[in-house]
């Protein structure tokens, strides 16, 4: 039977009123609901995610064919989850966002298979995958097909790993199994007051242990921002974190077959001397001074992206552009325990340095460690095999990497932050470095302990041997000499030096031994 044309202007209109509806939502009251919880719907949120106009949706007319519990009598288009891909400063991104005005945001089988389809053709098109997460968790009435289908997201998210970058936005609560995707991809954003993530919530913990706690206190941003370093940063409102996730986005390549994006029409000069870097950085070892000084300092126009900013603030951890390449820059901070690794920093830097080196960014290490954090707390807790995170971190990348000492580099931590021991192929020093075991006050406590302790004049003995333990050991050039570092270079040289180096690595080939994987300390 031919169709005529009024009828197929009448399908036209059909299909104009569905995909509007699924378009729109279950309703303008939703909306509104969404709207007075302080959050946006997923749509308005892609809009603010992707480039104007760019975004294709996929299978926006899905339902659900599950039934019992009044579920066969409510069948949304879209089934509570927005799919599909676009832009982001013209590079395509795939996107999935919960709809929590559908079901609350739960995850069914027919939402769950949305996801699995959005996450393989990110994976076969090689391109970033952003999740925006608003959902409650699996859908009750489903059972276990819904809880088959987290399995399917954590599977692709783990095969994923270091191919894609990968993403989550944290803009709802995310309970129970659900908390794992966010986990396994490479970053984590969270909006306050507005999202939580926690395995059991505060009824449960209530139940079990007594404790009164609420939601924000158990999961929220600023507790997993700042204390459990689950989240990399935390918002105050949606828009700031979007825009902070397209501009991580400007910096990471599509995939791990690619280079990072070189910035167009670089205009800072590649040989600007650095000279406040005199004033910012004291010579005395034991005087603090903000480490993200310095790197604004050496980075294109003083703009990078830090990660984990207020979760193990001893280390710093940010991405940014030198002469117009991305790089990523590890870096000791003084102002928070003096720089020393504890358990929390070394795990932090090894995350991070994994990162780069899965998706081609050079790593730029800029040391001024006093040493590893000493106490009972930190080696009960297991500081030797979560501190060894980040040496076998370093030890495994092959991307370009330059280290620089700043002042200070002790003992073992000095070794662990990319020294030239461990593989960094270009090592750099200060003029004002001291590369040793350890400071020279208390090397010559241990190495001259029996003469001072039987001298008529202790003190004046220590004095003279802390002298001549610098002047023999700790003098600027002692690692120059023995070709532990390439040079040492005057400060305010910095960058300039740090840019010839890496366009002298840019062509870096290094393979690994054959194997399936590593087994790193956990």
């Amino acid at each position: 039977m031919s169709i005529t044309e009024s009828d197929f202007a009448a399908r036209l209109e059909k299909l104009a009123e569905i995909r509007n509806g699924a378009h729109q939502g279950p309703s303008p009251k939703a909306t509104e609901r969404q709207h007075a919880k302080g959050k946006l719907t997923a749509r308005e949120r892609i809009d603010l995610l992707v480039d104007k106009d760019s975004f294709t949706d996929l299978e926006p007319l899905r339902r659900h064919r599950a039934s019992g519990f009044g579920l066969e009598a409510n069948r949304p288009y879209t089934d509570g989850v927005v799919t599909g891909w676009g832009t982001v400063e013209g590079r395509t991104v795939f996107v999935y966002a919960h709809d929590f005005r559908i079901f609350g945001g739960a995850l069914g089988e027919a939402h769950a298979q949305k996801i699995h389809k959005v996450m393989d053709m990110a994976l076969a098109a090689g391109a970033p995958l952003v999740s925006l997460n608003d959902g409650a968790g699996a859908r009750i009435q489903e059972g276990v097909s819904a809880l088959a289908g987290y399995g399917g997201i954590f599977q692709r998210n783990t095969q994923a790993s270091g191919v894609i970058p990968q993403i989550s936005v944290m803009l709802g609560p995310c309970a129970g199994g659900a908390a794992y995707s966010p986990a396994l991809t490479d970053f984590v954003f969270a909006v306050r007051d507005i999202s939580q993530m926690f395995i059991t919530g505060p009824d449960v913990v209530r139940a079990v242990t007594g404790e009164q706690v609420s939601q924000n206190e158990l999961g929220g941003a600023d507790v997993h921002s700042e204390i459990s370093g689950v989240a990399h940063a935390a918002y105050d409102d949606e828009e700031s974190c979007l825009a902070d996730v397209r501009y991580l986005l400007s910096l990471l390549p599509s995939n791990n077959r690619e280079l990072p994006p070189e910035a167009e029409g670089a205009t800072d000069p590649v040989d600007r001397p650095l000279n406040n870097l005199l004033d910012i950085v004291p010579t005395d070892g034991s005087a603090s001074y903000d480490v993200r000084d310095v790197i604004a300092q050496i980075v294109d126009d003083g703009d990078h992206m830090e990660v984990h900013a207020t979760w193990a603030p001893n280390i710093v951890c940010t991405l940014a552009r030198l002469d117009g390449q991305v790089v990523g820059i590890v870096a000791n901070q003084p102002t928070a325990m003096a720089g020393v690794l504890d358990i929390k920093a070394s795990e932090k830097g090894a995350r991070f340095v994994q990162f780069c080196d899965a998706f081609n960014i050079p790593l730029v290490t800029l040391i001024d460690v006093p040493g590893f954090l000493p106490g009972v707390d930190q080696e009960h807790d297991g500081i030797i095999r979560r501190g060894a995170k980040l040496l076998y971190a370093y030890c495994n990348a092959t991307v370009p990497r330059v280290s620089v000492v700043l002042r200070k580099a002790y003992g073992g931590a000095y070794i662990v932050m990319d020294s030239r021991s461990i593989g960094a192929d270009v090592a750099l020093a200060w003029p004002t470095n001291e590369i040793a075991v350890m400071g020279a006050e208390g090397a010559a406590n241990v190495v001259f302990r029996k003469e001072i302790a039987a001298a008529e004049n202790p003190d004046e003995v220590r004095r003279q041997k802390i002298e001549e333990y610098r002047r023999e050991l700790v003098h600027p050039y002692y690692a120059a000499e023995r070709g532990l570092v390439d040079d040492v270079i005057d400060p305010r040289e910095t960058r300039s030096a740090l840019a010839r180096s890496l366009a002298m690595l840019a062509r870096k080939n290094a393979d690994l031994p054959r194997r399936k994987h590593g087994n790193p300390p956990q």
